[in-house]
C-alpha cells in the first residue's frame, strides 16, 4: 500500500505534462504493485478476486474522501487517480488467476508422482504379505491395519486433491450419513495410538451421533490429533473430549507445549501458510485449511484456544 501510494502520488503531483516515457515508467512500477498484491492475496484462504476487487473500491473511496476533505479535485486529477486503480485492479486480478492456476498444476504433479505411486506399491506389498499368515497369527491383525492405514493415505491423497478444487471456487463432495461419532474417534485414536504410542486420552460421551460425511470428520480428527502430536510436549498426553453442549457436537483437541502466538494464530487455517514455529516440522501446511472447509461444510465451525502454561486446544462444533 505505502508503495502505491507513492507511485499515485508522483503521477499527480506534477503538474507539468509529463513525457511518454515518464507515463509508461509509472504504468510499470503500478503494475509491478498491482501483481504483487495478487500474488500475495492468492495465498490467503477463503479469498476471493471479488474481495481483492473490493479492496480496490474501497481505496478508490477513501483516497477521494481524503485528498477532497479541503478542496475539490481536479478533472485531471481524478481521471489519473481513476486510472492508476483500474489497472492495479486489472494486473492484481490477472495475477491472482495466475497464481491460483500455478497452485493447481503443483498439486496435480506432485500428488500424481510423488505419492501415489509408493502408496500403491505398499499396499500391494503387504497384501502379498498377508496371504503368508493363517487365521490366528498375532501378525495378521497388524497386516489388516497397515493396510487399512494406507487405504486412509490414498484418501487423504484425495483431500489434498480436494484442496485444490477448493482453490478455483469448488466445494468438497460430501456423502452425508447417520454416524456414531464416538465410535469412529474410538476407531481413529486405536489407529493413532498404533503409530504414536498410548499418547491418547479420550474422554467421550457414547451416545453422540450425527448425520455427516464419515470419511471427511475421520480425517479432521486425524489431522488435529497427528498435529498434537507433532507439536506437542512428547512427554504429556493429548486430550480428546467429545461432548454435547448448547445444541452442538463439541470435539476438542488438547495437548501440551508451547503456545501458538496469538499474532500467528489467524494464518494457522490459510493454504500454504505457516507459523514459524513450524518451519522445521515436515508438512505441507494444508492440513487445518482442509479441516477448516470440512467442517464449515458441515454447517460447524473450527477454534483455537492457546496460552502459556494451558497448551493448545482446537474446538470443532458442528451442529446437533
Amino acid at each position: 500500500m505505502p508503495v502505491y501510494l507513492n507511485h499515485l502520488a508522483d503521477a499527480i503531483s506534477d503538474q507539468t505534462d509529463k513525457t511518454s516515457a515518464q507515463i509508461e515508467t509509472i504504468k510499470l512500477k503500478s503494475t509491478h504493485v498491482g501483481k504483487q498484491h495478487g500474488h500475495e492475496r492468492a495465498g490467503y484462504a477463503d479469498y476471493t478476486v471479488s474481495q481483492l476487487i473490493l479492496e480496490y473500491h474501497i481505496l478508490r473511496q477513501v483516497i477521494f474522501q481524503v485528498l477532497e476533505e479541503e478542496t475539490p479535485l481536479e478533472v485531471r486529477e481524478r481521471d489519473i487517480i481513476i486510472d492508476s486503480i483500474e489497472q492495479a485492479v486489472n494486473d492484481a486480478a490477472t495475477q491472482f488467476s495466475h497464481t491460483l492456476r500455478d497452485i493447481q498444476e503443483m498439486f496435480m504433479v506432485t500428488l500424481t508422482h510423488d505419492l501415489r505411486g509408493p502408496v500403491n506399491i505398499v499396499k500391494m506389498g503387504t497384501q502379498l504379505i498377508l496371504r503368508r499368515f493363517e487365521r490366528g497369527d498375532a501378525h495378521l491383525d497388524i497386516t489388516v491395519r497397515m493396510i487399512s492405514a494406507i487405504d486412509r493415505m490414498d484418501a487423504m491423497i484425495q483431500n489434498l486433491l480436494d484442496a485444490s478444487r477448493l482453490r478455483a471456487g469448488q466445494s468438497i463432495k460430501l456423502e452425508f450419513e447417520e454416524c456414531n461419532l464416538a465410535q469412529l474417534l474410538k476407531d481413529v485414536i486405536e489407529d493413532l495410538n498404533f503409530t504414536y504410542g498410548d499418547r491418547f486420552v479420550v474422554v467421550s460421551d457414547p451416545n453422540i451421533t450425527s448425520n455427516c460425511s464419515r470419511k471427511q470428520i475421520r480425517r479432521v480428527i486425524e489431522n488435529l490429533a497427528s498435529n498434537a502430536v507433532k507439536y506437542g510436549d512428547p512427554e504429556t498426553p493429548i486430550t480428546v473430549k467429545l461432548y454435547e453442549c448448547d445444541s452442538h457436537i463439541h470435539l476438542s483437541v488438547h495437548n501440551q507445549g508451547p503456545p501458538i502466538p496469538s499474532d500467528t494464530q489467524s494464518i494457522l487455517f490459510q493454504q500454504f501458510r505457516r507459523t514459524p514455529a513450524a518451519e522445521d516440522k515436515t508438512g505441507w501446511g494444508l492440513g487445518l485449511f482442509l479441516a477448516k472447509n470440512i467442517v464449515e461444510a458441515h454447517e460447524g465451525m473450527i477454534e483455537i484456544e492457546s496460552a502459556e502454561g494451558k497448551g493448545t486446544t482446537f474446538i470443532v462444533k458442528l451442529p446437533a
